[in-house]
């Protein structure tokens, strides 16, 4: 967990960092818009350092835990790249059950250790999880974020949901599945699942955490039951949220949605100062029922 939360740190540097992880401004521009906050010693450099990830501080589930089973798995997707690649992650003890399965769907930096937390974590729930990279095609997570943005920029964004798509319909069928298929995606992810629900009916319940949302005349198409979670203060995302809801509502689409006071976009990355633990904890729970709802054989 960070030593330091957001309130550490200046809202106007906050919303820097939200611009700079988004591709919105260059590593310079943060840097020059967030010196006028650097304050007691602290350079702006220093600013931007605090608010990056530290992956190993954060990790939950070790890879090497005794109670997973974990490994690459790669996929055909004619339709996208050719080929995909992610990592499939499922419980120990799964030999002979069938269980759901989950797609656990990137923010824009691809596959990196964050997110392959998060599938471990849905793993000891007694869930198939699996995490492709939609960096794969460039050689995967490079292990860098700043590198990981950079070759996502030049990514081409059709192909790229077409790979998820084609995850998520192996899924269905994967040997020790009971069929049933959810997806869950933070920030770039979350909207991949909304934009998921709208192109594939097989899917049986989507959790995006702070995604933009779909197309708005493809929503009559969405016929997985969703549960969305929003950060208070994201106004970025926050503004394509009640357009979209009442859309649902027109399509009589089955959701729920959740909005959380006073914190800030990317709230579940426990990896960053943005996280909030009171906020995490509960929409992790919330997801957690939700899928047990949705997902567990009848």
């Amino acid at each position: 967990m960070p030593t330091q939360t957001a309130g550490d740190f200046a809202p106007e540097v906050l919303k820097l960092f939200d611009q700079y992880v988004h591709g919105g401004i260059s590593r310079r521009g943060f840097l020059d818009g967030a010196g006028k906050y650097a304050v007691g010693g602290m350079t702006a450099a220093g600013l931007l350092e605090a608010l990056s990830p530290n992956f190993a501080q954060a990790q939950q589930v070790s890879p090497g835990d005794a109670r997973i089973v974990g490994s690459t798995f790669g996929f055909d997707s004619p339709q996208g790249h050719g080929k995909g690649s992610g990592y499939l992650v499922k419980p120990a003890q799964a030999a002979g059950k069938d269980i759901p399965a989950i797609l656990v769907i990137h923010e824009n930096r691809g596959l990196n250790p964050h997110i392959e937390d998060i599938a471990r974590r849905l793993a000891l729930e007694g869930y198939l999880a699996f995490a492709p990279d939609a960096l794969f095609s460039l050689g995967g997570y490079p292990g860098d974020e700043d590198k990981a943005r950079e070759l996502f920029g030049k990514l081409d964004p059709a192909r790229v949901k077409a790979d998820f798509l084609a995850a998520a319909q192996l899924l269905k069928t994967h040997a020790g599945t009971n069929g049933r298929v959810g997806a869950v995606g933070f920030c770039f992810g979350g909207g991949v699942v909304n934009w998921l629900a709208t192109q594939w009916h097989d899917l049986n319940a989507g959790v995006p955490f702070y995604g933009v949302a779909p197309e708005l005349d493809a929503v009559p198409r969405i016929r997985a039951p969703l549960q969305l979670h929003f950060a208070g203060n994201d106004d970025r995302v926050n503004a394509t949220w009640p357009p979209y809801e009442a859309a649902l509502k027109a399509a009589h689409v089955r959701y729920e949605a959740f909005v959380y006071p006073g914190v800030e976009h990317g709230f579940n990355n426990d990896t960053t100062p943005r996280f909030d633990a009171r906020a995490a904890a509960l929409a992790w729970q919330r997801t957690l029922a939700f899928f047990a709802q949705t997902l567990r054989a009848d």
